[in-house]
């Protein structure tokens, strides 16, 4: 089925306050042009935007590298680096000083107008509807809920009204905290398609609290080749302490996009196009040895390009072929993550963020809270997902003929734009059976 996510942030005051991307031309995705030469081609139209994407997918490696490995490294574990980008950005509209640059630096990005062009685009060109095309169903959505008796600084509401297309909403905070988090959840509901049906909890809000921003992203495409639900069979899954579950696999008899490595193997699967001309694909790696995750997870970390040095260049005949069915739901504070990899004045210093709203004399805003949530199921038709982010204020050698690709142990996941590069959800496999 499909992908979805969440993300959320709340800023909250002091007790003492309350007691179009440039079109790009249309480049037909490398693994279906068999044309190793346009691997690593960006449109040079759009340089700046492109280097963004770039720089987009290096953060997006940097989260996926810490969760992975020292969040959770033996739980199935999905998200939207991108979900996470976009609250990011809008953050840094409302930063200044050195809680500014940490954002700028930790998005290795030059400035908010650099973050503001590139969320601009995402927002009217990746992150729109392909449905009406014959493509995937796509959806982006940006809310804001700000304290009724506060209003939005001019500036700050041009970004969130004309770059990131958000509703805006004036809430009793003070007194009806417990609504607004009702409020919260019933439009994380209502974006992801039911997928996410909270992601604040009821103690989130309270009087303290004078703003809530919040992005959600639903995904849903069919397999360009559908599997053939008859076809799929119970089989045994590896597990990291090395015992096993019986689980559901999908199988084929059709040539499949494939690259093998030294010591991991690459499938991409194709979403259904239509007449879109965005390219969405699913990359599976999967390492040889079956507890060899982690040692992946290193070597996509040491590389800036990994993902488009690693994309399979031509549709071989596979032998033995078999996909797990499977079903995620993660959910984690994000600003915990983001501290520990460094990024700490949004959540401490009281003078950063002070170009929201307009604030009293004496009075300061701080960032409180970081959430993230995101779903995804895969299975026979294609794939389903949503996440839902709030913030409370080496070369590949020529594959053999009939390779095997038996995603039997635990893998990484990766759902991409491929015209753009643009990464719209990562996650690691260990236990299928686990919903």
């Amino acid at each position: 089925m499909f992908p979805s996510s969440l993300r959320a942030y709340a800023l909250n005051a002091p007790a003492s306050i309350f007691n179009r991307l440039t079109q790009i031309p249309t480049l037909r995705s490398p693994h279906r042009l068999l044309r190793p030469s346009l691997l690593n081609f960006r449109p040079k139209s759009s340089t700046a935007v492109q280097q963004s994407l770039v720089n987009q997918t290096q953060v997006s490696v940097t989260l996926a590298t810490h969760l992975f490995s020292n969040k959770f490294p033996n739980s199935n574990v999905v998200f939207s680096p991108l979900s996470i980008h976009v609250v990011l950005s809008l953050v840094a509209a409302g930063a200044k000083g050195q809680t500014l640059d940490q954002i700028l630096a930790f998005l290795k990005s030059n400035s908010v107008d650099e973050l503001n062009n590139l969320s601009s685009h995402l927002m009217s060109m990746i992150l729109t509807d392909g449905s009406p095309m014959g493509g995937l169903c796509l959806c982006c959505a940006n809310g804001v809920w700000v304290e009724k008796t506060l209003s939005l600084k001019h500036s700050f509401k041009q970004v969130v009204d004309n770059v990131y297309k958000a509703t805006c909403d004036h809430v009793d905070f003070q007194n009806k905290a417990a609504d607004v988090v009702k409020e919260v959840n019933s439009w994380a509901e209502k974006q992801t398609n039911g997928l996410i049906e909270k992601i604040l909890h009821a103690d989130a809000v309270n009087k303290n609290t004078w703003l809530i921003f919040a992005n959600a992203i639903y995904f849903k495409g069919e397999w360009d080749q559908k599997f053939d639900s008859s076809e799929t069979k119970e089989s045994d899954f590896h597990l990291l302490d090395g015992s096993k579950v019986q689980v559901p696999f999908m199988t084929s008899t059709e040539k499949q996009f494939v690259a093998e490595y030294d010591d991991f193997k690459v499938l991409a699967l194709s979403y259904l196009q239509g007449q879109d001309t965005r390219e969405f694909t699913m990359y599976i790696f999967l390492p040889h040895a079956k507890d060899g995750l982690r040692s992946l997870i290193e070597k996509i970390s040491s590389s800036s390009d990994f993902f488009d040095s690693h994309v399979p260049q031509q549709k071989v005949k596979t032998g033995k072929f078999l996909i797990p069915k499977f079903k995620i739901s993660s959910g984690f504070k994000a600003c915990d993550v983001l501290k520990e990899l460094g990024l700490l004045l949004p959540f401490s210093d009281e003078h950063g963020l002070t170009e929201m709203v307009d604030l009293s004399v004496g009075q300061r805003g701080y960032a409180l809270d970081i959430h993230h949530k995101s779903f995804m199921e895969v299975n026979e038709d294609g794939t389903e997902a949503a996440a839902v982010t709030t913030f409370r204020v080496g070369c590949a050698r020529m594959v053999k003929p009939n390779v095997d690709f038996v995603a039997d142990h635990p893998f990484l996941f990766v759902i991409r734009e491929d015209v753009t590069g643009a990464v719209l959800f990562m996650g690691q496999v260990v236990d299928p059976s686990v919903d």
